[in-house]
């Protein structure tokens, strides 16, 4: 049966073009389990090609025609074939962690074709060490990245030796007449949230109040929720399709040892990180500006309880314009600045109800997504040089069927304008970077991991830990 693609769907869907390919992905380590013979990746791979049922969310493709009046539908693919879905790839030697991110580089480049339902996951062996990855991608218009990490949490286990779980694409049984959330059909909440945002005008009434002062600090470039001013970097031009990946993990106790010495948060030491890592390469390619780079930073708030508010607990999603302080020298006075302008948008962010956190969220995006779409980069300056989201994970080892996972390594969507895109996600004790770019825009991502270690110490050393 086909249903309407729903208005945040259709955006990604159409948005996307050979240079900017609409899909998240993920890269995952495991370990084998204890006594896993020669043969047990091919018998990982056929166990995972061959659920008991597919989950209705990976049977649907888009689709629109004359009888459609040209709006785009969901439908369930009538031809639907596993094996172009579930792929067994193995690196070449020497089998290096170098090889395995070239592979998921060139994976992440191409794009999903609508004639099949629009995800895949490769199963990949060859590592030297002897751990197994996988690799997933699935459109936006499908999954988040949120979404997809819910997804990937809903099969694994902490026990070690649970033996029937399905893969991620799987079906699940239902669990009574209340869906868990990574059953949701992610279309389905999209849309239930927006006709309920769209119906509360008298509350979305109140923004011009919260704009004012929000918009004022806006234009005077300072800290806020808003940003209509960055300064132009190699990052903000056109890309190509080409992309690459890089991704590295640090223990969490080393970046909480810094905020506690500090009187900092994780996530303002991650932004530090990312801001010296971002200052050293762009020095080293003589293209650091004078003024501070802008990131957007989504941020998950406990904001004031309204008919929208999540049947989850309540929490409405915001983006945070951070200044990242790059025209700062000083590792330490880099972080306390990042602690002020993170504290300032979110304390913007919380005077405001769901909807205007939306609403606002909205107008913050809508430079970022006119400007390539009406073709003017460099006409209009971009809102903000990069995204920098910090998504939790699991605290405590995971398993599928016996594989404790290592390791989860998000890759995310650069797009014409913001050729880079950094995403961290918390696992067991990790906080695990995932950095994707364009290939020719952003010359020699890898380098940044260096970058990223450095700060980390440099940070260290200025709080005295």
């Amino acid at each position: 049966m086909a249903t309407p693609i729903d208005p945040t769907a259709t955006a990604f869907l159409l948005a996307e073009n050979r240079n900017m390919p609409m899909h998240v992905g993920g890269l995952q380590l495991f370990k084998k389990p204890e006594g896993a013979g020669r043969g047990y990746v091919r018998e990982l791979f056929e166990a995972m090609s061959s659920p008991e049922e597919i989950a209705p969310l990976f049977l649907k493709r888009p689709y629109r025609s004359l009888r459609t009046g040209g709006q785009l539908f969901w439908r369930p693919d009538e031809q639907f074939d596993i094996e172009h879905h579930v792929r067994h790839s193995a690196l070449p030697k020497p089998g290096r962690v170098r090889e395995l991110l070239e592979l998921c580089s060139r994976l992440h480049s191409t794009r999903l074709a609508w004639e099949r339902p629009l995800w895949e996951a490769h199963v990949i062996e060859g590592l030297r060490d002897g751990r197994v990855a996988m690799y997933t991608k699935t459109h936006h218009a499908l999954l988040d990245g949120v979404s997809a990490m819910r997804l990937l949490a809903s099969v694994l286990s902490t026990d070690p030796d649970q033996r029937d779980m399905p893969p991620p694409w799987g079906a699940r049984p239902r669990r009574g007449r209340a869906e868990s959330a990574a059953d949701k059909d992610a279309a389905e909440v999209s849309v239930s949230a927006l006709r309920t945002a769209l119906g509360l005008t008298v509350e979305a009434a109140g923004l011009p109040t919260a704009l004012v002062k929000t918009i004022t600090k806006g234009l005077r470039n300072q800290t806020s929720a808003l940003s209509f001013y960055a300064p132009r970097t190699i990052f903000n031009q056109d890309i190509t399709g080409s992309r690459r990946f890089a991704a590295q993990d640090w223990p969490v106790e080393r970046l909480r040892a810094i905020g506690k010495a500090t009187g900092t948060t994780i996530n303002d030491v991650v932004m530090a990180m990312c801001s010296g890592a971002m200052r050293t390469y762009l020095q080293e390619l003589d293209a650091l500006p004078d003024a501070p780079l802008v990131a957007m930073v989504p941020v998950g708030l406990n904001a004031k309880q309204s008919q929208i508010a999540s049947a989850e607990g309540g929490n409405a999603v915001g983006a945070v314009m951070v200044q990242l302080a790059t025209d700062l020298a000083d590792p330490a006075r880099r972080l306390a600045s990042i602690h002020r302008s993170m504290k300032d948008g979110k304390e913007a962010l919380s005077s405001m109800t769901p909807v205007q956190i939306l609403a606002m969220s909205a107008l913050g995006q809508a430079p970022a997504i006119l400007t390539p779409l009406l073709r003017m980069q460099g006409i209009v300056r971009p809102p903000y040089n990069l995204i920098i989201s910090n998504v939790p994970g699991p605290r405590t080892a995971h398993y599928w069927n016996g594989a404790e996972m290592l390791g989860t390594y998000p890759l995310s969507i650069p797009i014409n304008g913001m050729a880079l895109n950094i995403t961290c996600t918390s696992y067991n004790g990790l906080m695990c970077f995932g950095l994707t770019g364009c290939r020719r825009t952003v010359p020699r991502l890898q380098r940044m991991l260096a970058h990223l270690d450095d700060e980390l110490t440099a940070l260290e050393r200025a709080a005295g830990v």
